[in-house]
């Protein structure tokens, strides 16, 4: 039997919030003058403040959090954008057709350079507070491409998913079909074992129902777990699709109908919304208050690609969801934390109750409010992943 490793308190905490309702008070189980004891990259204990352990970390009357669970990204990629982000301010629709733009730039990079912009942005985002990142492929779009894709994010992440139905490439042009036939009989099977699950583009402009309803099939037959891009542009099948499927997660939902809304709260599948891609391409914000008061099951993650959504910051999205979103303070970080646990089923993450992972963040702020009540500043302190601060 291995010995048990040395033991961690993060001490010294204004505001801890578990998201364990048995550890403290509310729904975000709010306790005050406690500490975490770790062990072995798990949480053993919270105690009250100044309980023995090995080593101490002190969290200087910060707040302590789970650390944030990005549960929907695009992180291998080549190229900028920053022109057509510019144009669309100027009043350019969004119409998702630059992916094409970025499938060009990625695959002319090479494994290396892929790689280095890749442990970037996973290094931007830790500095955020994010400890738990699921990364797409989709913007190489023929087998080799996506395959080194989803192998270059398994390098940092086991939440690996395909995403080759990102959008029908240049040489598929008019044969949308044919180009879906490539992904069920080629790509999904060469997946396995890199991906844990497979993804579609359900849109208008992208691909429809049907073709999405053959993505999926295809996928689950292949062992791989489901998520949807849905109801992104306008209201279509998505939602419903998603729902039908057993999806794990249906994300954008940026327009729902009331059906929709009550498809989702009837549901396991997990309504997914993308703050910073709204506040990027103007468009509405979702409804996310109807959503919520219908019962339904939400997380918030940040999208991050190089077209409709280039940040990494979960606090930011938290902000932009309790301003734009009009969800309480506790919606938006639970939405960040154990929401985004659920669109990935953990249950080892996105919580710091006895067992959770030793994934924490510790603000320079003696709450969790500032995160909304102090947008764009960086509130992180540091962000400890299996019980190791990261920086500084």
């Amino acid at each position: 039997m291995t010995a048990a490793g040395p033991t961690t308190v993060v001490d010294n905490i204004g505001c801890l919030v578990t998201n364990d309702p048995a550890l403290g008070d509310g729904p975000l189980g709010v306790a005050h003058g406690a500490g975490v004891v770790i062990q072995d990259a798990r949480v053993i204990a919270v105690e009250p403040a100044g309980a023995a352990a090995d080593r101490r970390i002190d969290a200087g009357g910060g707040c302590v959090l789970p650390g944030f669970v990005d549960s929907h990204t695009h992180l291998v990629f080549a190229g900028d954008r920053a022109e057509e982000f510019t144009a669309r301010m100027a009043g350019q629709p969004y119409t998702g057709g630059g992916i094409l733009v970025s499938t060009s730039a990625t695959r002319a990079a090479t494994d290396e350079a892929l790689r280095a912009l890749l442990a970037g942005r996973v290094a931007e985002a830790r500095r955020a507070g994010t400890t738990t990142v699921e990364i797409k492929s989709g913007y190489g779009l023929t087998v080799d491409d996506e395959l080194r894709s989803i192998r270059l994010a398994a390098e940092v992440t086991p939440e690996v998913t395909l995403l080759g139905a990102h959008l029908v490439p240049a040489e598929f042009a008019g044969r949308a079909d044919q180009y879906v036939d490539l992904v069920c009989a080629e790509m999904i099977p060469r997946a396995v074992g890199t991906a844990r699950w497979v993804d579609a583009f359900c849109e208008v402009g992208a691909f429809d129902a049907e073709q999405c309803r053959r993505v999926l099939t295809a996928g689950r037959a292949a062992g791989l777990g489901l998520r949807l891009h849905g109801n992104q542009l306008g209201h279509g099948p998505g939602v419903a699709l998603a729902v039908e499927m057993g999806c794990a997660s249906v994300d954008h939902c940026t327009f729902l109908s009331d059906a929709d809304i009550d498809a989702l709260a009837g549901s396991p599948t997990v309504a997914t919304f993308l703050p910073a891609t709204d506040f990027s391409t103007r468009q509405p914000y979702p409804p996310a208050r109807r959503v919520v008061d219908a019962g339904a099951t939400i997380a918030l993650a940040s999208n991050c690609n190089p077209g409709s959504s280039y940040t990494t910051s979960i606090p930011f999205c938290i902000a932009l969801a309790v301003r734009e979103m009009h969800l309480t303070i506790e919606e938006a970080v639970a939405a960040a934390t154990t929401g985004g646990a659920a669109a990935l089923r953990r249950a080892d993450v996105g919580h710091l109750g006895i067992g959770a992972a030793a994934d924490l963040v510790i603000l320079d702020a003696p709450s969790y409010h500032h995160l909304a009540y102090r947008p764009g500043v960086p509130l992180v302190r540091t962000t400890l992943t299996a019980g190791i601060p990261l920086y500084p």
